[in-house]
């Protein structure tokens, strides 16, 4: 039987975006961080990560990898729907997208987004964006985002299997006394507790993923691991508190105190963009090197099938809510299945209050 997808025509991948050539890693950097200030000299700092890989990200190349698996799987469960992608910072462009959408005659899209937990940066930002986009745009489709996905079975599973991988990879006289460090994207601690609708949420949500993958290696290997949340590219004014401990502070603290080797697991981080392949990859495995700490680096979901598969099943749960009917939503963990539309005041905008879609 053909999947029911009604009311969608249309599935809209968002992204983050990213410069694919050394002239455009400024521009990119100034559409990141416009509004705040920060000066040419320091993005041209932090443009020599960048600059390391010949001027591109890894992200718009790993999205057209996901755009291609994921019409693969769509087709190949007798969906048919197009499938077009749009970035919050560099082309295509989120509104371009939808203005392509509009003259395609898209009426209403499902929108899925490659940041899995809440925080403003990570999901009532892109609700902005979509926002803004729908108000540049002649006879815009309706745009529907997906729910958070941090605790789908599409997204942990691979993890798991990567986090296992990685600990096989060591040394096996370090394999059995490892720790496991999860590693997300550091942001200011007055954003991780106004994330999600009762504060908190970015942290919460992470450790639950962090414990789920512990319990499923333990069920595996008899073995539970040390472990710990650490966080990875911090930015911003020195002044204001971010979440700590850094990566490179925690391989540290663990050499200190006589760890037999790590895997770090970035759970925060759905593909090897850019804060995965310079910021563990290069700066915390040389750290780790110099340290004479054995470590791996567990792989992100990527293209990996049950990945893709995940959209596919948030597809069609959210078209079947829209529809009235009751859905069994996948979740694996301690936390329930997130919320379709975001509460107000959920992860508010700390530069003040703007308009957002996908909200009750």
């Amino acid at each position: 039987m053909t999947p029911d997808t009604t009311p969608y025509d249309a599935v809209l991948l968002v992204s983050f975006g990213g410069p694919e050539r050394p002239e455009d890693v400024v521009p990119f950097l100034e559409n990141v961080t416009r509004g705040r200030g920060i000066p040419r000299e320091r993005l041209e700092e932090v443009g020599e990560h960048y600059f390391l890989f010949g001027g591109r990200s890894p992200i718009n190349d790993q999205n057209r990898a996901f755009l291609t698996a994921l019409r693969e799987d769509l087709a190949g469960a007798g969906v048919d729907l197009p499938v077009y992608w749009g970035n919050r910072n560099w082309d295509p462009y989120l509104t371009d997208t939808v203005r392509q959408m509009a003259a395609d005659g898209v009426t209403r899209a499902a929108c899925f987004v490659t940041s899995a937990y809440s925080s403003y940066s990570s999901c009532r930002q892109y609700r902005e964006n979509l926002f803004d986009a729908v108000a540049s745009v002649e006879n815009a489709p309706q745009l529907d985002k997906l729910r958070l996905y941090f605790n789908h079975p599409g997204f942990v599973e691979p993890v798991v299997d990567a986090a296992l991988t990685a600990l096989a990879d060591l040394p096996e006289d370090v394999r059995e006394g490892a720790h496991l460090a999860f590693v997300t994207h550091s942001i200011p601690e007055s954003m991780a507790e106004g994330s999600g609708p009762d504060g908190d949420a970015y942290v919460e949500q992470h450790l639950s993923v962090a414990a789920e993958v512990v319990e499923r290696i333990r069920q595996e290997t008899g073995r539970r691991h040390p472990h710990a949340l650490v966080y990875c590219s911090r930015s911003g004014a020195p002044h204001v508190p971010w979440l700590e401990p850094d990566i490179n502070d925690h391989l540290e603290r663990l050499q200190a105190d006589g760890a037999a080797g790590v895997v770090m697991v970035p759970i925060g981080f759905v593909s090897d963009h850019m804060e995965v392949v310079y910021d563990l990859d290069t700066e915390a495995l040389a750290t780790a090197e110099k340290l004479g700490l054995p470590a791996t680096r567990a792989a992100t979901a990527g293209v990996d099938p049950r990945f893709v598969a995940a959209v596919r099943d948030l597809l069609l749960e959210r078209a079947a809510v829209e529809r009235g009917e009751e859905v069994v939503r996948a979740t694996v963990g301690g936390l329930p299945a997130c919320w379709d539309r975001c509460a107000p005041g959920c992860c508010p905008n700390p530069r003040g209050d703007r308009p957002a879609l996908a909200g009750a």
